[in-house]
């Protein structure tokens, strides 16, 4: 990759479950903000852009980001696919990532690990969710720009417009696929806990973990990553269990009869 990556935060304050969630606080900033600090820190050349959408009730949105010197684009409510290729006809790059805003404590080495696998050049899509390893919550995918454009041309299901990327991970005959497994840093496998550890926010529990988890340790150590957020967890549990019930419970459970390459085994239903 010669360009910058094309890093797309996906943001809006809809949310059927924790409305205006993107803006909550945390750590005396909102979420957002706290989440594209970390991301800032990624090593890959790259440039970020928060996708919005053009309802007025994201005007907020846009306004911390321009207030803070982050480039926006606002788009489609409803089908990302539409944003996200977009947003990069925008603002260029023959790679684009894709990573949702509900996900603030994103491991900055984790986002380069998945650019360098897709830096290879031997595939048209790389991530660390197919199968996913490690704690949900740290959701990276890249493609090249000719992937996507295919998927904004071609995909017709709801499922495939609203979630951006189905359309090229369900299609392992057409496009070349790469997936990292959770490696410690001297490169040792580690224990898979894509549906025990939860760290994305969803929920009004979630966003409790994740604010415990952020007090505790960003003022020891404003770096932080899954090895601490796993110690911090595994010696309190009562952080632990705040939103332990829905851990594993993610979007695939709405499509599974729609889905070729994910079963029940990769998400549990409420």
């Amino acid at each position: 990759m010669n360009d910058p990556v094309l890093i797309v935060v996906q943001a809006r304050m809809a949310s059927t479950r924790l409305p205006g969630k993107v803006l909550m606080e945390l750590g005396g900033q909102p979420m957002l903000l706290r989440m594209l600090e970390r991301l800032q820190r990624v090593r890959t050349p790259h440039c970020i852009v928060v996708a919005t959408t053009t309802d007025a009730e994201d005007d907020p949105i846009e306004r911390l980001c321009f207030r803070h010197g982050i480039a926006v684009y606002r788009g489609h409510p409803t089908d990302l696919l539409d944003r996200h290729y977009r947003a990069a006809q925008a603002f260029g790059g023959g790679a684009v990532a894709k990573i949702p805003s509900d996900c603030p404590l994103i491991d900055p080495v984790i986002v380069d690990r998945v650019l360098a696998r897709f830096a290879q050049r031997d595939c048209d899509y790389a991530s660390n969710l197919h199968p996913a390893t490690y704690p949900d919550g740290n959701d990276v995918e890249v493609m090249g720009f000719e992937a996507l454009q295919a998927a904004w041309h071609e995909a017709e299901l709801p499922m495939e417009r609203e979630h951006t990327t189905p359309f090229i991970w369900e299609r392992p005959e057409r496009f070349r696929l790469a997936n990292l497994v959770w490696q410690d840093a001297q490169g040792r496998a580690m224990p898979d806990r894509s549906m025990s550890h939860r760290w994305t926010v969803d929920y009004p529990e979630d966003y409790r973990l994740v604010s415990a988890v952020f007090d505790e340790l960003y003022p020891v150590n404003p770096l932080f990553g899954p090895s601490e957020i796993v110690a911090l967890l595994d010696r309190r549990p009562d952080i632990a269990v705040l939103n332990a019930r829905y851990c594993g419970v993610n979007w695939y459970r709405h499509h599974l009869d729609q889905l070729k390459t994910v079963d029940q085994r990769q998400t549990r239903i409420l």
